[in-house]
């Protein structure tokens, strides 16, 4: 793959990448633009092993979720909590100054698996297999998952 042809595959993937994580960072848009340089930096490197087996998409997406899981066991090896390296800042620098807080206040009560897969699903509009392929887990558990979110999260901003 041409640098050219990365530069403009990534052009129109960088919105929604920055949206995917900045949902699993719970609000925290300089924890989720440091993940997404680090992802778009691995996906540079690996550009060449990129064979096109699947979207282009699917493929930064989950090498962009990997960096982020990288970034969970980080924070957990540094002995910080994952939630004070997740936590919605208090400065403008989270998303639309609180515009969503009360919606990520309810995803970061979410098990990983189920923030991921509600915010590829309802947020990026993947489907199902792409969500698959991203997270590395079968279809039938990202249903699974996507069911669970849902119910979770209903309950969490109905309290």
């Amino acid at each position: 793959m041409t640098q050219e042809r990365f530069i403009d595959l990534v052009r129109v993937e960088q919105e929604p990448l920055r949206r995917f994580l900045l949902a699993l960072c719970n609000g925290n848009a300089a924890l989720a633009d440091d993940i997404a340089q680090d992802a778009l930096v691995r996906a540079y490197v690996a550009s060449g092993s990129f064979l096109g087996l699947s979207k282009f998409s699917t493929w930064l997406f989950r090498i962009a979720y990997n960096c982020y899981i990288d970034n969970c066991r980080k924070a957990r090896l540094d002995e910080a909590p994952v939630e004070a390296a997740l936590a919605v800042p208090s400065d403008d620098s989270s998303d639309g100054s609180f515009r969503y807080q009360q919606l990520y206040l309810a995803l970061e009560k979410l098990p990983e698996k189920e923030k991921a897969s509600i915010a590829l699903f309802y947020f990026e509009d993947r489907s199902i297999k792409e969500i698959s392929t991203i997270l590395g887990i079968p279809s039938g558990t990202v249903k699974y998952h996507l069911s669970m979110g849902r119910t979770h999260l209903k309950q969490y901003i109905q309290l």
